[in-house]
C-alpha cells in the first residue's frame, strides 16, 4: 500500500497550488496537481469595452503583468485586422523581452535555486577555494576571494542570530543534497547578486511602461509613448541611453554568472536528466513581431508531437489557423459548470462550481487545455525544442555552450534528449535568457534607426464596427504559450478566456483522464525522504508555476477580500 502525501501550499512560487502524491517503494506512483483559488477576471470582463481589457487581465497577477497587457491588445488588434506601428511594435518587444529577463533570473536565483543549493553547508566553504572554482568559469569581477568571504561572513551571521532570514524554511542537509560547501557557497554569492541585477530588467520596463507592475503605456493600436529626441517629458533620447546601460549590464551577469550557474549546478546532478520528463507535446508562439502585420518573428513557435522535432508543425503568424483550430479546455476535473465536453475558448465558459477535492471527480480550478485533443507542455523547453528543430542558430548557440559547460564539469555527454528533464527546463530557461538579451540589445538598435530614419509613428486608432467579430492574441511569456480570446459585439466584449502558461502546465486530467505535465512529470520520481518531499519540489519548480495567472480569486458580492495594515 503506497503512501499518500500532500504539500499545500506548495512555496517560492506565484499563487495557491496544491500537490498530492501517492508514493510506493521510494517513487511518486500518482500525482495530482490542484489550484486553490478561483480564476474570475473572464466574467468582469463581460460587457466592458475591449479597449480597457488589458489594464483589468494585468491583474491577473502581481508578476505576470505586462504579458497580459501584451496579449489582449494583439487579441483585440486581431479582431479588428489592425496593423501596428513599427515604433510600437519595437517598444512593445523591449518590454517583454526586459521583463522574460527579469523573470528568468529570478526564478533561477530566488524561487528555485535553493532546490538544489545548501545554505548551510556553504558555511564550511573556503572563500579561496569558492573563488578559485568561479574564475576558473567565468571572468565575472565579482568572484574574487573578499566578494566569497564576505558572503560567508553575512551568512554566518544569519546562523548564529538563529533566523536564517530569506534562507529560511529550506531542507538544508537533505540527503538529495549533492553540491560540495565551495558550490553552494559561489551560488549563494550570486543569489545576492542577481537580487540588484533583476532590478535593472524592471527598470527598463519602468521607463518605457511608466511603471511596473502593471505597465500604463500600452494600448489597442500600438503604445502611448509619444517620442521626441529633446524633449525630457516624453520618450526622449536621455531615456533610451538609460535603457541601453541597462541592457548591458544585464548582457555581463547573463552571460558570465546565469549561464554558467545553470551548467555548474547540473553538472553536479547528471540523475535529474532523466527525471520530470512527463508530456512531451510542446506548444510554442512565435512573437518579437517586426512588422505591422505579425508576420515576420524573431523567434519561432509550432506544436512538436511526442518530442518529435521532425515532425513540427509550425505557427508563423498573428491569426494563425493551426492555432486558432486547435485549442480547447476541458472542465471535466475542474470547478466550474460544465457537462459540455471541451469548449473552444471563443465559446470557453468560467462560472465556478466548487465541489471539494475529488480524486477522481473535480480537484482543481485550473481547466485542461489542449493542443488537437492532447495536454501540451509550454515554457523555455518548448521554445528551444522549437528552435532547434527550425535550426535556428541564434538559440542553438548558447544552447550548445550550456551543454558544452555541463559536459566540461561532469566529464559526461548530454544528448538533446536530455532536455525532456527537470534540468533541462532549467537549461531551456538560461538559454532563452541569453538569447532574450541579445533581442533585447537588437530591438534598442531597431527602435533608434527607426527614430532616425524620421519615423516616429506610435499609435493607431482602433475603430469598432457594429456586430459580432472575434480575435486572438498570443505572446511567448517566461513560462509558455499565453493567449487571450476576445468575442466582440457591437464594440462591446461578448466573451473572454485567457488561456495561460500555467493553465497548460498545471491542468488537472483532461476530458479522456489524461495527466497534465506538472502531475506527469512526477510520476516515477525518486524521494530519499517521504516527509520532506524535496524532489516534487525540483521538478515542480522548474516549470516556474504562477498560479495566479492559472486561477484568480475574486467575491461575486465584491466586498474586500484582504486588508493590508502598514505598521
Amino acid at each position: 500500500m503506497g503512501k499518500r502525501i500532500v504539500i499545500d501550499p506548495i512555496t517560492r512560487i506565484e499563487g495557491h497550488l496544491r500537490i498530492d502524491c501517492e508514493v510506493d517503494g521510494g517513487k511518486v506512483t500518482d500525482a495530482w496537481a490542484s489550484g486553490t483559488m478561483w480564476r474570475g477576471v473572464e466574467q468582469i470582463l463581460l460587457g466592458r469595452d475591449p479597449r480597457d481589457a488589458w489594464a483589468i487581465t494585468q491583474r491577473f497577477c502581481g508578476v505576470c503583468t505586462t504579458v497580459h497587457a501584451i496579449a489582449s491588445v494583439r487579441a483585440v488588434e486581431n479582431a479588428l485586422q489592425m496593423s501596428v506601428p513599427k515604433n510600437a511594435q519595437y517598444i512593445r518587444n523591449l518590454m517583454i523581452a526586459a521583463h522574460a529577463i527579469h523573470d528568468e533570473i529570478v526564478h533561477f536565483y530566488h524561487l528555485s535555486a535553493l532546490d538544489w543549493v545548501d545554505v548551510t553547508s556553504a558555511l564550511k566553504a573556503d572563500p579561496k577555494a569558492t573563488a578559485d572554482l568561479a574564475e576558473s568559469l567565468s571572468d565575472w569581477p565579482m568572484n574574487g576571494v573578499k566578494v566569497q568571504a564576505a558572503t560567508k561572513e553575512r551568512l554566518s551571521t544569519l546562523v548564529e542570530s538563529g533566523q536564517l532570514g530569506i534562507f529560511a524554511n529550506g531542507y538544508w542537509g537533505h540527503p538529495a543534497m549533492k553540491l560540495p560547501p565551495e558550490v553552494n557557497l559561489l551560488a549563494v554569492t550570486h543569489y545576492l547578486q542577481a537580487l540588484d541585477v533583476q532590478r535593472k530588467a524592471n527598470k527598463i520596463v519602468s521607463v518605457l511602461g511608466s511603471k511596473t507592475p502593471h505597465i500604463q503605456n500600452v494600448a489597442v493600436g500600438g503604445v502611448s509613448n509619444p517620442i521626441a529626441l529633446n524633449s525630457q517629458s516624453v520618450l526622449s533620447i536621455e531615456r533610451l541611453l538609460l535603457v541601453k546601460e541597462a541592457i548591458d549590464e544585464l548582457k555581463a551577469f547573463i552571460t558570465q554568472v546565469y549561464t554558467v550557474d545553470v551548467a555548474a549546478v547540473a553538472a553536479f546532478y547528471p540523475e535529474w536528466t532523466q527525471i520530470g520528463k512527463g508530456v512531451i507535446n510542446y506548444l510554442a508562439a512565435p512573437d518579437f513581431p517586426l512588422d505591422e502585420k505579425g508576420t515576420k518573428f524573431v523567434t519561432s513557435g509550432g506544436y512538436i508531437p511526442e518530442g518529435d522535432l521532425a515532425g513540427l508543425k509550425p505557427i508563423t503568424t498573428f491569426g494563425d489557423k493551426l492555432l486558432m483550430d486547435n485549442v480547447a479546455e476541458s472542465v471535466k476535473h475542474s470547478w466550474y459548470q460544465g457537462g459540455k465536453g471541451p469548449l473552444h475558448p471563443y465559446k470557453g465558459e468560467t462560472v465556478a462550481e466548487y465541489t471539494d477535492f475529488q480524486e477522481k471527480g473535480k480537484y482543481s480550478f485550473v481547466k485542461s487545455p489542449t493542443f488537437n485533443g492532447k495536454p501540451a507542455q509550454v515554457g523555455p523547453l518548448a521554445r528551444v525544442l522549437v528552435a532547434a528543430a527550425v535550426k535556428d542558430d541564434a538559440v542553438v548557440k548558447h544552447l550548445t555552450r550550456v551543454i558544452g559547460i555541463i559536459e566540461a564539469i561532469a566529464k559526461i555527454k548530454v544528448p538533446l534528449e536530455a532536455l525532456h528533464s527537470t534540468l533541462g527546463r532549467h537549461a531551456a530557461r538560461a538559454v532563452m535568457c541569453a538569447r532574450n538579451v541579445e533581442i533585447l540589445e537588437d530591438q534598442w538598435n531597431l527602435l533608434m534607426a527607426n527614430i532616425a530614419a524620421g519615423d516616429s509613428s506610435t499609435f493607431e486608432k482602433p475603430v469598432f464596427p457594429k456586430g459580432e467579430i472575434q480575435g486572438f492574441g498570443f505572446h511567448e511569456a517566461p513560462r509558455g504559450m499565453l493567449s487571450h480570446w476576445i468575442v466582440i459585439e457591437d464594440g462591446i466584449i461578448k466573451n473572454y478566456q485567457a488561456v495561460v502558461p500555467t493553465t497548460w502546465n498545471a491542468a488537472p486530467r483532461n476530458e479522456d483522464d489524461q495527466m497534465g505535465p506538472y502531475e506527469a512529470s512526477l510520476i516515477g520520481t525518486p524521494l530519499a525522504d517521504p516527509e520532506r518531499p524535496l524532489e516534487v519540489l525540483r521538478t515542480i519548480h522548474s516549470f516556474d508555476p504562477c498560479l495566479a495567472c492559472a486561477v484568480h480569486l475574486i467575491d461575486p458580492d465584491k466586498r474586500d477580500i484582504i486588508q493590508v495594515r502598514a505598521l
